[in-house]
């Protein structure tokens, strides 16, 4: 069984994430041992600079805790954007080369440090579109369900 991880920059505060994020956690445990981790977000003043946006991304970098033999997912707008059944074979692809742990991380406001890119074994964009971080959890949350019941054939996914 595959113990995925979640690190996101930023704590769920509406109920409603809340809750379609807990669905979804429980769904899961059907196919993998899934657990979240929530790092505070650097606060920036009004106007930042650019160097004190990279500054702060640095330090929430330095916050998180990458397990040592896990393979690194970096959500960030310059990823590969894949579809639902590609997403699943690269769950699957890793799977295949013994990374038991699946590490995924999704950004604050400001996104990513360039330097956890770079660490990254695979980065993926959700979309073209932005959407806020806190609903970008919750929809990674779902598409690795929907992944997990495309790999055992389920009828979830259509």
């Amino acid at each position: 069984m595959l113990d995925i991880q979640l690190i996101c920059v930023g704590k769920l505060k509406e109920r409603y994430y809340i809750e379609a994020a807990d669905e979804y956690i429980k769904r899961l445990g059907a196919y993998c041992r899934i657990s979240v981790v929530e790092v505070a977000e650097t606060p920036l003043g009004k106007n930042p600079s650019d160097a004190e946006i990279a500054a702060a991304l640095d330090q929430e970098y330095r916050r998180m805790k990458l397990p040592a033999r896990s393979a690194v997912i970096a959500l960030c707008i310059e990823g590969e954007k894949v579809d639902s059944r590609e997403f699943s074979e690269k769950i699957a692809d890793f799977a295949s080369r013994g990374m038991s742990q699946l590490t995924f991380i999704i950004g604050g406001s400001n996104g990513l440090s360039a330097e956890l890119k770079r660490r990254a074994d695979l980065r993926l964009s959700m979309s073209d579109m932005t959407f806020p971080h806190h609903l970008a959890r919750v929809m990674l949350l779902e598409q690795l369900y929907r992944a997990f019941t495309i790999l055992q054939g389920g009828k979830y996914h259509k």
